[in-house]
């Protein structure tokens, strides 16, 4: 978690000196070096006190929507989040406790989502929920077969 320090400053520069200090020549470049690294880690990586998860977050959208892959950075996302969360994979939902879990996740993985992609990732949500993947499932990228399902490419 960072202070308040990550918002001052030019902090898309400072942010991408310290991709290109660590051998990237993109933020998506670094982040796909470590594909089932959260978001949150991943700005600890590039400065504990002075990254936040939001502006990597960003950074990554602005990269995908160049590219128009904003629907993979959404995958590549949840791919991550369910790595952090559960790193030993998709739980069973026996109790109260591990559903509220995975709607923690959920939420958070909505507040990443673009206006535009909001109702596809909501029914990715509800989908998890209402059908959940087998236990242990381990989602290691964008490319997860379970994804693709949920989330195929529709990129205008």
């Amino acid at each position: 978690m960072t202070d308040g320090r990550s918002w001052q400053g030019n902090w898309k520069a400072r942010m991408y000196e310290r991709v290109r200090e660590r051998g990237h020549t993109s933020l998506t470049d670094f982040a796909n070096s470590r594909p089932t690294v959260p978001l949150l880690k991943l700005a600890a990586e590039l400065g504990k006190d002075d990254v936040a998860a939001i502006q990597v977050f960003h950074g990554l959208l602005s990269e995908a929507a160049q590219r128009r892959q904003v629907t993979r950075l959404l995958r590549d996302v949840i791919a991550r989040e369910v790595a952090g969360d559960f790193p030993e994979g998709w739980p069973v939902i026996t109790d109260e406790a591990t559903r509220f879990q995975v709607i923690k996740l959920l939420a958070r993985l909505g507040a990443f989502t673009p206006e535009a992609h909001e109702a596809r990732v909501s029914r990715v949500g509800d989908s998890l929920l209402t059908s959940p993947p087998p236990p242990g499932w381990r989602p290691l990228g964008p490319d997860d077969e379970l994804l693709l399902t949920l989330l195929p490419d529709n990129e205008a």
